[in-house]
């Protein structure tokens, strides 16, 4: 008959061998949220003094048409490279 304690220790070190990610991957992922946010906050707009005017220069300035979206993808390219990653043994 096994002792418990044997079974148990095979049972952690076979449970810690399958963890699908490790602190690498969630510090890249963490990484890949920041990059999203900032991609985001550089989308969003200001508010306009006076709700008559339309400032079309403000509305399509290339923050927020060319580099916002750009920084959103790779905050979302780097959440993919997050997951794919694998540990080193």
């Amino acid at each position: 008959m096994k002792d418990n304690t044997t079974l148990e220790s095979n049972k952690d070190t076979h449970a810690q061998d399958h963890i699908p990610l490790g602190r690498q991957n969630y510090l890249l992922m963490l990484a890949g949220i920041v990059v999203i946010i900032i991609g985001f906050v550089l989308m969003s707009g200001g508010r306009y003094t006076d709700p008559d005017v339309f400032n079309a220069d403000e509305l399509f300035s290339t923050r927020r048409i060319t580099i916002a979206p750009i920084v959103v993808l790779l905050g979302f390219a780097i959440e993919i490279y997050a997951i794919f990653h694998k540990k080193k043994d």
